[in-house]
């Protein structure tokens, strides 16, 4: 299979009012045709969020917003649809670019497409559906800060 799929290095910067030193990142593998709306969710996967009822958006280095074509959320600001923009067509190597998850909590990411551009099955074994990752390191915090069942995000341990 042909090296057409791209690699974007994400890093979970901050969230919950806070940087977040060191930074846990994922490499994810992204082919020609995969949405927004599916790299936001394999991005979610990989960060282990479970409650996904939160808004999220991509800032693309032109200024683009890129997300829920919701009108009744900052319905000043010009939001493109994130299950219909193609990664791939929007983004190069080299290119940065944000993610954020839960407007509220405010989980900021930034991704950096890499480079080199690879073969899904060198990579990852058979094709996946939707973007995946490849590569991670880091500890992924709690989407709510918590520690254990019944913490409530600010309890002391």
């Amino acid at each position: 299979m042909a090296r057409t799929w791209l690699q974007i290095k994400v890093d979970l910067v901050s969230g919950r009012g806070g940087r977040i030193e060191p930074s846990p990142g994922r490499i994810f593998i992204v082919k020609p045709g995969h949405s927004f709306q599916q790299f936001a969710d394999a991005i979610n996967a990989a960060f282990a969020r479970w409650d996904l009822s939160h808004l999220h958006n991509f800032e693309l280095t032109d200024g683009r917003l890129i997300g829920y074509p919701d009108d009744s959320f900052a319905p000043d600001m010009v939001w493109l649809d994130h299950a219909k923009l193609k990664v791939t067509r929007e983004v190069r190597a080299g290119d940065e670019f944000e993610y954020v998850f839960d407007f509220g909590d405010n989980w900021q990411h930034q991704c950096t497409v890499l480079e080199e551009k690879v073969d899904p099955v060198e990579e990852y074994g058979p094709i996946p559906a939707g973007p995946v990752a490849i590569w991670g390191w880091g500890s992924i915090p709690d989407q709510y800060g918590r520690r254990w069942l019944d913490d409530e995000g600010d309890d002391e341990p």
